[in-house]
């Protein structure tokens, strides 16, 4: 499998190199470049990118505490891979938390952030049904989440929420490629019940959202 990351060495970059290496992997890993399983090579990647080991090094520690790598003694660093009873406990505890996040956004309802998703809606609605990448898709979709999370404002929870995001999204990613315009179809239904108030249905919709996307019943 190709496992190239850019064609453009980070070594040229001036910005803190260990951030350049942690940025590019974990693009590529949620993407679904790299497929869960699959080894990641500290000399390969090395060379890729055109940067010492040290900093793959580092990068890949730094993953391996976000959970979207496993490092094994003997065997190396590897994007994680998760068995059918983490991936649903996984599934579980996001969709309660996207519930919690959508719930409170409605409670607080800031109409100047309110406008904001509603920008993010229309112009990931429109990516979405453009035939776009993976990598942009996964943008989009983190914009309109945080955009979420920031009317909610409960920086506790988004904290845990990113964690779990990224995670998730190496779920996700190989069954989302298909589905992108439905992604965006509840987005805007959780938008609305946010915009109405509701708070009670923007977290079933939320929690719904989460369950569709994993391809799992409740």
């Amino acid at each position: 499998m190709d496992t190239h990351i850019k064609a453009t060495t980070l070594g040229a970059n001036h910005s803190p190199l260990t951030e350049l290496v942690v940025s590019a992997l974990r693009e590529r890993i949620l993407s679904g470049g790299v497929p869960p399983g699959e080894r990641l090579v500290e000399g390969k990647l090395s060379e890729e990118l055109g940067v010492s080991r040290m900093p793959v090094r580092e990068a890949l520690r730094q993953l391996a505490a976000e959970g979207l790598v496993t490092i094994e003694p003997r065997r190396g660093a590897s994007v994680t891979s998760f068995s059918p009873q983490q991936m649903r406990e996984l599934v579980e505890v996001r969709a309660t938390l996207e519930g919690l996040n959508a719930k409170l956004a409605a409670q607080r309802h800031d109409d100047q952030q309110i406008a904001e998703m509603e920008r993010i809606l229309e112009e990931g609605t429109r990516v979405s049904q453009s035939g776009a990448d993976d990598a942009v898709m996964l943008m989009m979709n983190q914009r309109f989440h945080d955009a979420l999370g920031s009317i909610a404002a409960n920086s506790i929870l988004q904290d845990i929420m990113r964690s779990l995001r990224d995670r998730t999204a190496l779920l996700f990613a190989p069954l989302n490629r298909a589905r992108g315009p439905q992604n965006w179809d509840e987005h805007a239904a959780i938008l609305r019940a946010v915009i109405n108030g509701d708070a009670e249905l923007a977290s079933l919709l939320a929690m719904r959202h989460v369950y569709n996307a994993a391809q799992m019943e409740p």
